[in-house]
């Protein structure tokens, strides 16, 4: 449930491409919760914004609500390789449901394991962090200040839980 938004810079011959992952922000104040009719939209206790997928009705309010374009809305149920779901996906995925929205959940069941999301154990660059914003301490929250670590869009007022580091 990840976009990764693409951008040139500079001029021939000295051209760079950028790349910037965005998901769910996991919002102090989500204004897609607020926006949800039918109060699928939760946010935990420590933070994480999660969708009730019994709950949804598949109005899109959220997706309209999100400053971050995080949300997908399912308007048929297929796997990654077309219309026939792996087995993988089967097991691990029966929430795809046709006409809900969906959206990175930090792996909420992994991480109440005391793992990291998978998008942070499998990134082939190490550049994918994850930790406790409120333990001043810890390896996230020492990233952001030693690098200047910044939140999408902070004119929106909903004080994201995502931050990109400058490198």
């Amino acid at each position: 449930w990840l976009k990764v938004l693409e951008k040139e810079e500079g001029k021939y011959p000295q051209v760079k491409r950028l790349f910037l992952p965005v998901s769910c922000n996991h919002c102090e104040s989500p204004p897609c919760r607020d926006a949800c009719p039918t109060g699928a939209t939760i946010k935990r206790e420590d933070g994480i914004v999660l969708i009730d997928y019994d709950k949804c009705m598949g109005c899109r309010a959220c997706m309209a609500a999100c400053p971050y374009g995080a949300r997908t809305y399912i308007y048929k149920k297929e796997g990654y390789y077309g219309s026939k779901l792996t087995l993988k996906e089967e097991i691990h995925y029966p929430y795809l449901q046709k006409g809900i929205t969906v959206k990175c959940n930090f792996c909420v069941s992994r991480v109440e394991e005391g793992k990291k999301p998978v998008c942070v154990e499998v990134c082939p660059t190490n550049c994918r962090y994850f930790g406790d914003l409120d333990e001043p301490e810890s390896e996230v929250s020492q990233l952001i200040k030693s690098e200047g670590g910044y939140q999408l869009r902070p004119e929106e007022g909903t004080n994201p839980s995502v931050y990109y580091l400058h490198r």
